[in-house]
């Protein structure tokens, strides 16, 4: 998995049909994703019961890029060797899951995986930058985490101020929740390169009439790569 700050689309399987997910997996892929987001949810620290290492597993073999898995899951610990041991590529936790943030950091790395924090749009910078070099990814959600389909919570200023203290350190900053063409754009100004879309990318198609996924796919991207300047 090589390092490169280019736009990176990762659909969450949250908004595909559950039915179906080695065929979204592969359907998504085939329509241009860069990455497949796996959002994990305990019933906890977020309202909602999601997937656990099973599902990941069984869906591993169907993706043949990275399996991004964000857990918003506390106790964290207990789970980061079932979650690497099921494929997972990175493994993101909640830098407020546990008081223990370092040591959950230092797991997820020891276990094979890349390893991710997670900061909630009511959290500041201030636990980041002590953290900077045990991380390979930051999450800034753009939601608060629990449910897919909420509106953008603009984090534009904190995106900003963590690009700058990231510097040229090798680490992502991935944007979850309401991402959309029109707030694509503005994470991607503000230093984001991982955008994170479920309904957005999902909305219209289906695994047997996948092309919709393409479309919104494209979308989102050339609107993020057009306000970084990317020429296509």
């Amino acid at each position: 998995m090589s390092f490169s700050r280019s736009i990176k689309i990762a659909p969450s399987i949250l908004a595909a049909d559950f039915a179906n997910f080695g065929a979204e997996c592969r359907a998504v892929e085939d329509q241009g994703a860069d990455w497949v987001h796996v959002d994990v949810m305990d019933g906890h620290f977020v309202p909602n019961i999601t997937f656990g290492p099973a599902t990941c597993a069984a869906i591993r073999p169907h993706i043949r890029g990275v399996m991004d898995v964000h857990l918003m899951i506390a106790p964290v610990d207990p789970y980061i060797e079932g979650f690497a041991k099921a494929g997972a590529d990175i493994i993101t936790a909640h830098v407020e899951a546990g008081p223990h943030i370092f040591r959950t950091l230092q797991a997820i790395r020891a276990s094979g995986a890349k390893a991710g924090l997670a900061i909630n749009p009511g959290t500041g910078l201030d636990g980041v930058e002590n953290l900077l070099d045990m991380i390979d990814l930051v999450c800034v959600m753009t939601v608060n985490p629990g449910f897919g389909g909420q509106a953008f919570i603009d984090m534009t200023g904190k995106v900003r101020a963590l690009r700058a203290l990231i510097g040229a350190r090798p680490i992502h900053v991935e944007i979850d929740g309401g991402i959309t063409p029109d707030t694509a754009p503005v994470m991607a100004r503000a230093g984001a390169d991982v955008l994170v879309a479920g309904s957005a990318v999902f909305k219209g198609g289906s695994v047997i009439d996948p092309a919709p996924y393409g479309t919104n796919i494209r979308a989102i991207r050339q609107a993020a790569e057009a306000a970084i300047g990317v020429v296509v």
